[in-house]
């Protein structure tokens, strides 16, 4: 099952705050996913296709309880995608009528896409409507990999009417089109949470914010391993310079004739090539500072310098 499914499972099964909200969640089911007929004067036939089972139990419950229709149900299944497609007819009828005039569709006898602004006045029932909306015709990632959530409709004047009535409900989304549709979309975990939240997914905020975390220590795990190696190579292309330029100053110099204080740094690192810079100072006895090995080796490069320097003057 993926994420998305999981999500509108969750919110199929949500309860209405108020009296009004299962008519605002409706409201947005219908004007995404149904398709209104003309039947005679003033009759309408309406069917809502979904290949979610989860939108055709919510529709088929709504649908019955808020204004008591007849609903028939079909199921077919597709066998090029593998999947079930749900269609759920209202026949003709009186009540499907008013139904239609009571859930806004129309201003002035003529069929509107917007949102009717008196179903989502209040805060729960704009959330039901949104829920509604998403439960429809929403997408979102799996928190796993990217953050990533959209609303994918046909209609352009009903996106930007939920863009508009997300961003008065403070979850900012962004609109765009893409072909013949138009995606609402939001981006960034903590933004879809706030929106899962808004709309009863109460759930399915949890697994996101158990997903943010694992990625988020993850992803620290990974920068802290990758740092460590970095340093690690940093340290051996060190040690290895260091220890040719010790050579290289012994085939001037007897390491007798060198400062006893060099002959110590010397020997310590000929014997433990791959030691850090620290663990030499530990092994010196007495110990020494990390800056004061650091001293020493500069010293051993600058004598080799010198030693470099006479030879040229020789030759020349």
């Amino acid at each position: 099952m993926s994420f998305t499914t999981e999500v509108k499972d969750e919110l199929s099964r949500v309860e209405p705050t108020c009296s009004k909200c299962d008519k605002a969640e409706l409201a947005a089911l219908i004007r995404i996913a149904g398709m209104l007929a003309k039947s005679g004067s003033g009759n309408y036939r309406l069917e809502i296709a979904s290949e979610t089972v989860s939108v055709a139990r919510t529709a088929i419950r709504l649908l019955r309880d808020v204004y008591g229709l007849q609903t028939e149900l079909t199921i077919r299944r597709s066998v090029l995608h593998k999947t079930h497609n749900f269609l759920i007819t209202v026949p003709t009828q009186r009540a499907l009528t008013d139904a239609i005039e009571d859930l806004g569709f129309f201003e002035g006898g003529v069929l509107t896409q917007g949102i009717p602004q008196e179903l989502v006045e209040s805060g729960c029932c704009a959330g039901a409507f949104l829920r509604g909306a998403f439960l429809t015709a929403g997408y979102i990632a799996d928190p796993k990999g990217d953050f990533h959530f959209e609303i994918s409709l046909s209609s352009e004047e009903l996106a930007s009417g939920l863009v508009e009535l997300m961003d008065r409900c403070d979850l900012q989304a962004r609109q765009i089109q893409r072909h013949n549709m138009y995606l609402v979309y939001m981006k960034g975990a903590e933004k879809i949470t706030d929106f899962l939240a808004y709309i009863g997914a109460h759930k399915s905020v949890l697994a996101m914010e158990e997903a943010r975390v694992v990625k988020s220590v993850r992803n620290d795990a990974n920068r802290l391993a990758n740092a460590e190696f970095a340093n690690t190579i940093k340290s051996a292309e060190a040690a290895n310079k260091q220890i040719a330029q010790i050579k290289d100053l012994l085939t001037f110099r007897a390491v007798d004739t060198l400062p006893p204080a060099l002959q110590q740094v010397i020997i310590l690192r000929l014997q433990d090539p791959e030691a850090t810079i620290t663990e030499l100072g530990e092994m010196a006895d007495p110990p020494l500072s990390k800056s004061a090995v650091y001293h020493r080796l500069r010293r051993i490069e600058e004598l080799l310098d010198e030693e470099r320097q006479k030879a040229a003057d020789r030759v020349s």
